[in-house]
């Protein structure tokens, strides 16, 4: 392989559209070679590169290294195991996959096929979360007890659809905006040991849930709670770590401030993330893969795949009520 990384964007939907074309066109080292769509006039809107209608055709091509993965949820497992079977590099978007089962089987494939799979996990790269973990593991709040983090918003899912329809999506806002949350605990507190939760519908009807509650087990006695709704007209994006010393919080997630409050005082860090929360993670994948070293991965397989272990134990200790 040359010093470019070559890509194939599988999916021209929102995300793609939003971050992930001009994260990797902002890529020094990367060249986007083309797209997966049905529907070709989509790529007709970017000059210069080619349209391929399967995952399976891009993937044989010759110009293709890496293939990013921007489809509906139920989607990614097929995609990933026929691009990494065809020896090509992949980064997913969240959650790898529809259920752990399928998670292990991509974890198994990426292992076998000496090609990277990285998962779009980008608050992993947050400044302010890395300093967050760097603050617990100097003890800056003693040990740390509870890690809450919130995501509340209405509904609104215009351009994607397929998010009420749970063979597509898997659920709600529990695979949705949950997956980002869940993760990040277990960025900062590793695998995850015992997980449940509650899904609902509070105010809409329909065949996803509309609210979902997380609880998690760590080691060492941590417990993580994560809460995500569609049914809130009030914003909400809410995370905080409380240790026996302190609490650090990072209200709200996607901004630059970091609060640490122990018995001696506060003190405030800004750390901003990127203006495109899409292109360190780009960065990162290709770091990874012109190394060839899978452990510069800021989310590799084994990792994210903690992440579909504990969706599917929520899943399993309640079904959601109708």
């Amino acid at each position: 392989m040359s010093d470019k990384l070559r890509w194939v964007i599988a999916g021209i939907g929102d995300i793609a559209r939003r971050r992930v074309i001009a994260a990797i066109q902002a890529e020094p080292r990367s060249v986007l070679s083309g797209f997966v769509t049905r529907d070709a006039n989509k790529a007709s809107e970017f000059p210069g590169v080619k349209s391929w209608a399967t995952v399976e055709e891009a993937a044989a091509a010759p110009e293709v290294d890496a293939v990013y993965i921007a489809l509906p949820v139920a989607l990614h497992a097929p995609a990933a195991l026929a691009a990494l079977r065809a020896g090509k590099h992949v980064l997913c978007e969240k959650p790898m996959a529809i259920g752990f089962a399928q998670a292990e089987q991509i974890v198994t494939e990426g292992r076998e096929s000496g090609r990277l799979f990285g998962v779009s996990y980008y608050r992993r790269l947050y400044p302010k979360l890395v300093r967050a973990r760097q603050l617990i593991a100097e003890g800056a709040i003693g040990r740390p007890v509870l890690a809450e983090g919130n995501c509340h918003v209405w509904l609104h899912i215009e351009g994607r659809e397929w998010l009420r329809d749970p063979t597509m999506a898997g659920g709600g806002p529990l695979y949705d905006i949950a997956s980002h949350r869940i993760d990040a605990m277990n960025f900062l507190f590793g695998k995850p040991e015992r997980a449940c939760g509650l899904r609902s519908n509070a105010a809409h009807q329909m065949a996803v849930e509309d609210s979902a509650t997380v609880l998690m087990g760590m080691r060492g006695g941590v417990h993580c709670v994560v809460d995500v709704r569609w049914n809130s007209r009030i914003t909400r994006d809410q995370f905080r770590i409380i240790g026996e010393e302190g609490e650090i919080n990072l209200d709200p997630l996607n901004s630059p401030e970091l609060r640490l409050n122990t018995r001696e005082g506060s003190r405030v860090e800004s750390l901003p993330p990127s203006g495109n929360f899409h292109e360190p993670l780009v960065g990162n994948f290709v770091d990874a893969v012109l190394a060839n070293d899978p452990g510069r991965l800021a989310c590799p397989a084994e990792q994210a795949a903690w992440v579909d272990w504990v969706i599917e134990q929520v899943a399993r200790s309640q079904v959601k009520a109708h």
